[in-house]
This record gives structure tokens, C-alpha cells and sequence, in this order.
């Protein structure tokens, strides 16, 4: 009897909220200031250790009140609750692309039954997507893999959690089952990831992210909230309210400084950042201590009932935005506030207009609600509301209708040939040398000494001076696209390029390089395009390639990029502390030139390789 007297007024954990709201605010940081907040990513495993929480503790009481649990009750209201606000996103942004952009039509109905079906994560992992790749990914629902991960647990923790009731029985030991299964979950992540690979696959793996929700689900058996005192002695008030703070200081500590490409994230990081959120989720539940009161706020409790919708509107926002701007860069904080002011405004109008009203329609009454709608007058909000949710849907199924697949333009199509075949030639340039580093050398290591094209505008001098110097080409997909005219002018050159390279990544390749003996003494730098990196990253990279060598950056131009200025500035405060390093620059050369590039502005055409090769070799050869 006591029991469903807690059952009939249990309390809404208003904690939670700020929780929610510290979460939410941290991931659209990482998407917008990814070098200020660099763990913003880690809102996520809070959000599933709140999640694990709160639907088994729900479940506990069920199953206290009934002995048994009402199933498909349990699916209807999580699809009343994840539905409405995923599907108003979803034919909004659709309608939105088939006209406003349709470069993004590509592969839209696989996503959009990806999203709806709940198996995104693993759609995206086996087309090879990168959560990590912030040049070429430009998908508006790259962040629906998370919302995967948890519906595909809600498909089965039901079931389950009725056989571990019905065999195992007592709450320790299911808890102890629970945990176990987290820390298998945790060690399949380390075992899975490869360090210095993309970590995509254990990033959206629901095999190797489930340990986030499962801590949550195992509290909810020996922390349920129906059990909770509110009357608890001082010392234990203090104690619980200690292990609050300090677990909620390591997550903003964390949110700083615990960058998604360290491999402690990986090896078990990531799960001990799910260890204090789950911690912090068990104090906050707590009514003995302050800490629910302390995350209880109006300004918390509206980001917190709306923190669903400004995770989903959250992508779609920032790349359809972004897409319009045409220098980005230029006033990133301007741009930002705006994004984040559109993000909160469509997820306000979400929430109220559908989320809030669809999430407690009793569908038992439709026909009475579709017969109360038609008696409402014609300027009422719930009419005005279902017009325009007609016409998106019309828009969005003409969309879906005419998105092609797996389609690849043509000026895609002859850049990923080009950079293909630069490097086949990269990479046979490189064997040919260190067959000559190790005496092996025939006739197919002799240097070709043709001289290149008249229109790259070098002097004979130039000429003659480039076919001389040994030279090694480090970069990403802008040096790999090049690559062709950079060794027509430097037939000596090493180039070592791959698609999507970083900085931070960059070290460990530089003294294999250095170990091979294919580091030369001169060499060309073009990192960046991919994102930033610090002064420490960059000390680190510098100290690989070591001071006596002379080192040539090519400075980046990335428009649609919010870290384009931020590289350039970062370059221009380098070169002055390191006297071996000069920076080209290839941003003021180029930016007025639109028509030397591909539709990214980024990679250089045709005509824009000539000019990249022939400036970089004027540059060089001072």
C-alpha cells in the first residue's frame, strides 16, 4: 500500500533539468567553439546516463505497482515523446533542402528511414561517414546516431528488464549484471579503437556506447527515487552533496579539456566521465540533498523541457546557416549567436506546437479530437499549425521523391579521380626513394627531368634550381590535389597527403617519415583545412620536423569554415616564434578568386592547381 502511495505522487525530479540544460549547452558549444569547449561531446553519455535512470526507475515502480510491465504501453509513450519532434525535423529540414539547398538531396530517403526506423548509428558506420570529419561532413542529421543508440535500447530493456525481475529478482544483483554488462560494453570500445584511426565506429557504436545508459539503468536498482528520505543525518547530507559538486566540476572540467581525439577517451575515459555523470544524476535525485536545489531554476527548466528539441534542430540549424555565409570566419561570434538564437526559437515553437501538444494526445480519441479540430474556427492556432505542417509534408515528400542515390557530381567525381591518382604517385614516389635510401637503386628511381609547363611563370633559373631541391610535401587532400603539378615542378619532391588529415594526428607520421629518411630538408606544410589546433599541438609538430629543417606553411583558405582565420592567425603568431618556419600565403593570393576552385572553395581546379603549384614554387624558391 505504501508503495503505490509513492506511485501516485511521485515527484518530477526538477534537477534533472539542469542536468538536461548542462548537457544540451555543452554539445552545441563543441559544434560551434569545438577549441574552447573541446569534451562538449561528452553532454551525450549525460544525457543516456539520465535517460537509463529515469526509464528504469519508471519501470521499478511499474513493476512495484503491478508486478508485471505494460509493454506496449511503454513503446507507445516513447514514441509519443521521441516521434513528434523527430518527424517535425526531418520533413522541415527535407522541405528546406529541396529548395534551398539541394546539394544535400543525395541519399535522403536512406537517412530519413534511418532516422524513423531508429538505426542511423549503424547506417552511417557502414557508409563510412565521419562524426570527426568536420571539413566534408556536411550532413544537417549527422547527430540522429545518438538519438539511435538510445530508441534501440528502449526496443529491448523492457524485455529484459522483465527477465532479470522474473529470474534474477534481487536488485543487487541485477545491479551487479547491469555493470558488468556496462564494463564489457567499455572494454569493446578500447578494444575496438585504433589509435590515430577515425574512432567513428566506437563513437556511434551501440555495442560500444551502451555503458553510458546501462550506469544509468543499474542506479535506478539500488537508488530508486521512490525510496529515497528526504530527512537524512547532516554528515550524510554533506557527503552526498560533496560527491554532487565534485562530480559536476569533473564534467565541466571534462567539457574543457577532454578533446574527442585523445585516446584516453577511448581507453576508458569515456566511461569514467559516465561514472560522475551517473554520480551526479544519483545526488540529484536524492531529496536529502541540496543538489536538486540547486539545479532548479527557471532558465534551467526551460532549456531542460527543451533540451530534446535543441539537440534535434541543432545540425540542421548550423549547416544550413553556415551554408549561406560567405565568410564565415569573418565574424564567427556574430554568426554563432545568431545560430544559437535560431536554434532556441525553432525548438520554443517545436515544443509548443508539437512536441508539448502531440506528446499527451490520447490517440484512443482521434476521432473526437478530428471532430473538436473541425469545430474550431478557421484562424485558430491548432488550425494554422496543421496547414503548415501539411505543406512542409507535401514539400518533403516531393523531396524524398526526387532525392537520387549514392550520387557524386561531376566536379566531385574528378577530384576524388585527381586525388586518387596523386596518390597512386605520391605513394610510388615514396617507395622509389626509400629504394634508393636502401641501395636499390634502378633505372625506374631516375628522376624525370622534363620541364614543366611554360604557363606556371617561372624564370629558367626557378626551373633549374626546383628540379635540384629535395623537398617533402605533408598535408591533407588540398596537397594531395596538387600533388601532380607540385612534382612537375619539383620532380625530387616527397608528398605525404591523406583526405581529412589533422595537426593533431600529424606528429607520429612526421618521425616515421623522419626515420625513413623521407623528411628532407626543406619542408611544405599545408594543414588546416580539416580544423585548428593549438600552440602546444603545433610545438609538438615542429619539434618532430626539428629546427634545422626549413619549413614552408601553407596557410589555409576555408570560407565556409568557422576556423579558417583562426589557423591563419595562429600561423601568423608561429612564424614568429619559430625562425626556420615561413608562412605562404595562399589566402590573400587566392580569396578573390573564386574561379579557381571546385563548388567547395576549397580545393583547387584546373586553373587553380596551375596557380596554387606556380605560387608555392615562387614562394620556395626565394
Amino acid at each position: 500500500m505504501n508503495n503505490k502511495k509513492r506511485l501516485e505522487n511521485r515527484r518530477y525530479i526538477t534537477g534533472f533539468d539542469g542536468i538536461r540544460t548542462i548537457a544540451v549547452v555543452g554539445v552545441i558549444l563543441y559544434h560551434l567553439f569545438p577549441n574552447i569547449m573541446r569534451g562538449g561531446y561528452l553532454g551525450v553519455p549525460i544525457f543516456f546516463a539520465v535517460s537509463g535512470y529515469l526509464i528504469t526507475d519508471l519501470l521499478r515502480q511499474e513493476w512495484l505497482q503491478n508486478e508485471t510491465i505494460d509493454v506496449k504501453g511503454f513503446y507507445i509513450r516513447r514514441m509519443k515523446r521521441l516521434y513528434p519532434g523527430l518527424i517535425a525535423m526531418l520533413v522541415g529540414a527535407s522541405a528546406y533542402i529541396v529548395f534551398f539547398q539541394r546539394d544535400l538531396l543525395n541519399n535522403l530517403r536512406s537517412v530519413v528511414a534511418s532516422s524513423v526506423l531508429y538505426y542511423n548509428n549503424w547506417w552511417q558506420i557502414f557508409r563510412g561517414f565521419s562524426y570527426f570529419d568536420r571539413f566534408t561532413t556536411q550532413s544537417p542529421f549527422t547527430h540522429i546516431w545518438s538519438l539511435a543508440v538510445e530508441a534501440q535500447n528502449y526496443l529491448i530493456w523492457p524485455l529484459l528488464f522483465i527477465v532479470l525481475k522474473k529470474y534474477v529478482k534481487h536488485s543487487g544483483k541485477i545491479f551487479g549484471l547491469i555493470m558488468a554488462l556496462a564494463v564489457g560494453s567499455g572494454i569493446l570500445m578500447a578494444a575496438l579503437y585504433t589509435p590515430g584511426a577515425d574512432p567513428t565506429r566506437v563513437y556511434y557504436g551501440t555495442d560500444t556506447r551502451l555503458f553510458s545508459i546501462l550506469m544509468g539503468s543499474g542506479l535506478a536498482f539500488v537508488w530508486p527515487s521512490f525510496r529515497l528520505k528526504e530527512e537524512i543525518p547532516i554528515k550524510a547530507k554533506k557527503l552526498l552533496n560533496g560527491v554532487g559538486i565534485a562530480s559536476l566540476a569533473v564534467l565541466l572540467i571534462s567539457f574543457l579539456f577532454l578533446a574527442d581525439h585523445f585516446a584516453f577517451v577511448y581507453y576508458g575515459g569515456m566511461f569514467i566521465v559516465s561514472i560522475f555523470a551517473t554520480l551526479l544524476v544519483a545526488v540529484t535525485a536524492h531529496p536529502g540533498a541540496d543538489l536538486n536545489r540547486w539545479l532548479t531554476n527557471p532558465i534551467f527548466s526551460w532549456f531542460g523541457k527543451r533540451s530534446y528539441g535543441i539537440y534535434l534542430y541543432q545540425f540542421p540549424v548550423m549547416i544550413f546557416y553556415e551554408a549561406k555565409i560567405k565568410n564565415l570566419s569573418d565574424h564567427v561570434l556574430l554568426h554563432s549567436l545568431i545560430e544559437i538564437a535560431l536554434i532556441l526559437g525553432i525548438s520554443e515553437l517545436s515544443y509548443r506546437f508539437i512536441e508539448k501538444p502531440l506528446g499527451k494526445f490520447y490517440y484512443q480519441y482521434t476521432w473526437f479530437a478530428i471532430k473538436d479540430f473541425f469545430r474550431k474556427p478557421w484562424v485558430a492556432v491548432p488550425k494554422i499549425t496543421a496547414l503548415i505542417s501539411v505543406v512542409l509534408s507535401c514539400f518533403a515528400l516531393f523531396a524524398l521523391a526526387v532525392a537520387p542515390s549514392n550520387e557524386v557530381t561531376a566536379q566531385q567525381e574528378q577530384l576524388q579521380k585527381n586525388i586518387a591518382a596523386n596518390k597512386k604517385k605520391a605513394d610510388q614516389r615514396k617507395a622509389e626513394e626509400k629504394a634508393k635510401n636502401e641501395g636499390k637503386t634502378t633505372d625506374s628511381t631516375k628522376q624525370s627531368t622534363v620541364a614543366p609547363q611554360a604557363n606556371l611563370d617561372l624564370t629558367a633559373e626557378e626551373i633549374k634550381k626546383a628540379q635540384e631541391m629535395e623537398i617533402t610535401a605533408f598535408g591533407d587532400s588540398v596537397i594531395l590535389d596538387a600533388t601532380a603539378g607540385l612534382q612537375e615542378i619539383f620532380p625530387k619532391m616527397i608528398v605525404d597527403g591523406e583526405v581529412g588529415r589533422q595537426l593533431y594526428t600529424s606528429t607520429p607520421t612526421i618521425e616515421k617519415l623522419d626515420k625513413e629518411k623521407l623528411l628532407k630538408n626543406n619542408v611544405l606544410v599545408g594543414l588546416g583545412t580539416n580544423g585548428s589546433f593549438t600552440e602546444a599541438q603545433f610545438d609538438e609538430f615542429m619539434t618532430a620536423i626539428g629546427s634545422k629543417r626549413n619549413v614552408y606553411w601553407i596557410n589555409v583558405r576555408v570560407p565556409t569554415r568557422r576556423w579558417q582565420n583562426e589557423v591563419n592567425g595562429m600561423l601568423e603568431t608561429m612564424k614568429k616564434k619559430y625562425k626556420n618556419l615561413v608562412v605562404l600565403d595562399w589566402y590573400n593570393y587566392s580569396n578573390e578568386h573564386e574561379e579557381w576552385f571546385y563548388d567547395d572553395r576549397v580545393h583547387p581546379n584546373v586553373e587553380g592547381q596551375v596557380k596554387y603549384s606556380s605560387f608555392i614554387a615562387k614562394q620556395v624558391l626565394k
